[in-house]
């Protein structure tokens, strides 16, 4: 790789002078999906792409389908071909509205409704293309091309509009291999981490019933109610304390001022709020979905939660144990909740849960075995972000110019 010596403005960056700045409408030939409805997609049959799917299955390059359509549907849909490049021509926001991706394969696909296509030319790479349509530089022109408030649109003749600045076609091509390595080495993370995920899925089915065993451990699990494990607290807050609003969320607890950012921030005055400490167990007592979820209070400092949620602590066991294992049972807990569009589950109906447990020594053991799994599944997670911050950064690089690529 070397910088860039000589370069041309464009936009708020420079380019080099070797590169061409072309409308998207000269690089190709727009036309448009159709058909294809919800209830036509079928498990088997011929690969087909719609327009949501853009978004939520395909990124960049279209490496598997997801959905498949019959061959009678297929003769009132639009082929696609090698080389072309998709377009969401709906969506909720305008910051993702005409996202892109790149179909590279050489087998009959087909392109749904609200499917803007364009079929490149031979001169134009279509991944190194769909790489530099996801671009800070691109992705503010379709912004400002996006029409529209609860869903918004993008068409055609908005789309050739669109300024993009390439290089020649082999430098293009080495591009697009670059970030796709990048992309390959995401895509085998995440697949780790699935692998893993499912891994500590099966560790909880086996462990947190009891079907299988840590070596060392026997005899039968004894039930118990869980006021025998649980201590409250119930702690209210003082005119003179000055402890920061929590919030609790599906990565956990949070503060809300990291939650929710300057926005929606309640004013305790006018809040019923808990005191909950380090290390203490806290959870909804009031669930639309019946499902009561517990967290704890790992942030390290004695926060507020509101009054919804009771506070607790573990009096007899291991802390983590119990936690995993409330969280585990908690469709269980169903039973033991009151109301009918709203379930309650109050402190006292929670103490009254009965559930098979082992002894404190099984429940660390336990607790030590899973916890040991998250930390392997943050460590992958930890990595992946690492490495699409890195693609990023190339992307950043490589596609406005600022380092090239040597070409053989």
């Amino acid at each position: 790789m070397a910088e860039t010596k000589n370069t041309k403005a464009f936009y708020n960056t420079e380019i080099p002078e070797g590169w061409s700045v072309s409308l998207l409408g000269e690089l190709g030939t727009f036309s448009k999906g159709k058909g294809i409805l919800k209830e036509q997609v079928i498990s088997d049959g011929l690969p087909c792409i719609r327009y949501g799917e853009i978004y939520t299955t395909h990124d960049f390059i279209i490496k598997n389908f997801k959905s498949f359509i019959s061959n009678d549907v297929a003769t009132e849909s639009k082929e696609i071909q090698m080389g072309d490049i998709l377009f969401a021509g709906s969506g909720e926001t305008l910051e993702e509205i005409g996202k892109a991706v790149a179909y590279i394969g050489n087998h009959k696909a087909y392109a749904g409704g609200d499917v803007i296509i364009l079929s490149t030319k031979k001169d134009v790479n279509p991944e190194c293309l769909s790489y530099a349509l996801e671009t800070d530089f691109v992705k503010r022109q379709k912004r400002v091309l996006g029409q529209g408030n609860s869903v918004v649109h993008i068409y055609s003749s908005d789309l050739s509009k669109v300024k993009i600045p390439l290089p020649p076609l082999p430098e293009q091509k080495a591009i697009a291999q670059v970030l796709s390595t990048a992309d390959a080495a995401i895509r085998t993370t995440e697949k780790l981490i699935v692998q893993k995920e499912l891994r500590k899925k099966w560790l909880m089915q086996q462990l947190l019933t009891g079907k299988k065993r840590l070596k060392g451990f026997g005899g039968e699990w004894k039930e118990n109610k869980l006021e025998f494990f649980i201590k409250d607290y119930k702690q209210k807050p003082t005119d003179e304390d000055n402890y920061e609003v929590l919030t609790s969320a599906k990565a956990g607890l949070m503060k809300q001022t990291d939650y929710y950012g300057d926005n929606r921030i309640t004013n305790r005055d006018d809040a019923d709020y808990n005191v909950i400490p380090p290390n203490y167990l806290t959870y909804r007592s009031r669930s639309d979905d019946g499902l009561f979820t517990f967290n704890k209070n790992d942030l390290g400092i004695t926060g507020l939660i509101s009054g919804y949620y009771p506070v607790f602590t573990i009096k007899n066991g291991d802390i983590n144990f119990m936690l995993m294992y409330m969280n585990y049972y908690r469709q269980k807990l169903t039973k033991y909740a009151i109301g009918t569009s709203q379930l309650v589950l109050a402190m006292n109906a929670l103490k009254e849960a009965k559930f098979h447990l082992p002894k404190e020594e099984e429940q660390t053991a336990i607790a030590q075995v899973l916890q040991a799994a998250d930390k392997e599944i943050s460590l992958f997670k930890a990595k992946a972000e690492k490495l699409r911050e890195q693609k990023k950064g190339l992307m950043q690089q490589l596609l406005t110019g600022k380092v090239r690529l040597k070409i053989d």
